[in-house]
């Protein structure tokens, strides 16, 4: 980043109420071109918030936006796309039953090209992209085929194809696995070594240190600093997140363990999840772990009966339900 340069986005003032209630306040911060910049914070801190409103998701209820130098307005995704500007989803937004290539020339639906182009030429327009990123995956396969990683990757590659500047990475990494991460972080060191702009919004601190150059943190709607990366601590970061030192956001409680409240036994569900077992004791916290796709969010809603398990037993206090 050169002292002085003309930032790729000035955000303004930026201000966002729902209902009445301000989630955002006067939100300044510029982000220049060729950089890797983290938005962190807790839940509800305004973070995503200020990605969706540079991704026309949202509108400001007051403030402004320039880009390189210029005042925009972006009333909407595709006013966004229009100025560069890519939001890629923690789970990838697209049509499931298109092939790979008719997802990505999507991202030049503006002018038309798509329309009329016979499909070797798409499949060749596709696979040029996927080369420039440098993976492998078979343009011509349902999206619906993909793992999340490889969804993740043609959503990066429809961002190329519309020529975006700035790509929103919101969570990228939560439903990948270590291989899949360095996977993306490599595709992102490269489109910033081109000049292009990453905001990386994340929870995970080791996973921010390895591929960011700045970082700034939101807290209760208001950005509280933007700092160099290798100029803060982890134990800065943390502070500014909650506002105090994390000594003394943590303490111990002194909770007893009771009885089984929940049993789970021999839970199944052919092809979604098959023989799960655990029990849940009183005043316990028990997490369901796994990557996305995995059957957490099934073995849920069969015990909650939503979507009822064909085999296997759920009781709550001894008895079955």
């Amino acid at each position: 980043m050169t002292e002085g340069a003309v930032p790729l986005i000035s955000a303004r003032g930026i201000s966002k109420s729902f209902a009445g209630v301000e989630v955002l306040r006067d939100v300044d911060l510029d982000l220049m071109r060729g950089e890797i910049h983290a938005l962190l914070g807790e839940n509800g801190a305004g973070k995503s918030t200020f990605a969706k409103i540079l991704a026309g998701v949202h509108r400001p209820t007051r403030g402004s936006l320039a880009l390189n130098g210029q005042p925009v307005e972006i009333a909407d995704p595709r006013a966004a796309q229009k100025l560069g500007i890519t939001l890629i989803h923690q789970e990838p937004i697209s049509f499931p039953d298109l092939s790979v290539a008719e997802n990505l020339v999507l991202g030049r639906a503006e002018d038309g090209w798509w329309s009329s182009v016979p499909w070797s030429e798409m499949t060749r327009e596709a696979r040029k992209y996927m080369d420039l990123l440098g993976v492998r995956i078979d343009v011509t396969k349902p999206m619906r085929g993909l793992s999340i990683a490889d969804q993740q990757m043609v959503e990066i590659a429809r961002a190329l194809v519309s020529d975006s500047r700035l790509i929103i990475m919101d969570e990228p990494t939560a439903p990948l696995t270590p291989k899949e991460v360095e996977t993306l972080f490599g595709i992102a060191r490269r489109l910033r070594d081109e000049g292009r702009t990453i905001i990386f919004i994340s929870h995970r601190l080791e996973e921010v240190r390895a591929i960011c150059d700045r970082v700034t943190i939101f807290r209760d709607g208001n950005k509280i600093s933007t700092e160099t990366i290798d100029k803060v601590s982890d134990a800065d970061i943390i502070r500014l997140m909650i506002g105090r030192p994390l000594k003394e956001y943590m303490h111990k409680l002194n909770t007893s363990i009771g009885e089984v409240a929940l049993e789970v036994q021999g839970l199944t569900l052919p092809g979604v999840f098959n023989d799960i077992s655990f029990s849940v004791r009183r005043g316990e916290i028990v997490g369901l772990g796994g990557l996305v796709g995995a059957g957490r969010t099934d073995v849920a809603r069969a015990i909650f009966g939503v979507a009822p398990a064909e085999s296997g037993t759920v009781k709550v206090h001894g008895k079955a339900v």
